[in-house]
């Protein structure tokens, strides 16, 4: 889907941003060039942003869960 119309910027290229180290709009804006334009995508943008860190984040623990075995019971 496209989140920035102005700069053909998609919600896949604001997740890899988001890989890459984005955490916030202004880094879309100076890594994309989102909301530089006419501004209308900001909102947007935003919650892409955050589903895509909350994504991430549930990613990491994940794979965190997957390495760290926990023993039940033991004393």
């Amino acid at each position: 889907m496209y989140v920035c119309v102005c700069n053909a910027v998609t919600e896949r290229q604001i997740h890899q941003a988001v890989k890459q180290g984005a955490k916030t709009v202004k880094h879309l804006k100076d890594s994309l060039g989102v909301g530089t334009e006419c501004g209308k995508c900001v909102s947007c943008a935003k919650a892409c942003l955050t589903m895509a860190r909350d994504s991430q984040d549930a990613s990491i623990v994940k794979k965190l869960i997957q390495i760290t075995p926990i023993q039940l019971g033991a004393a």
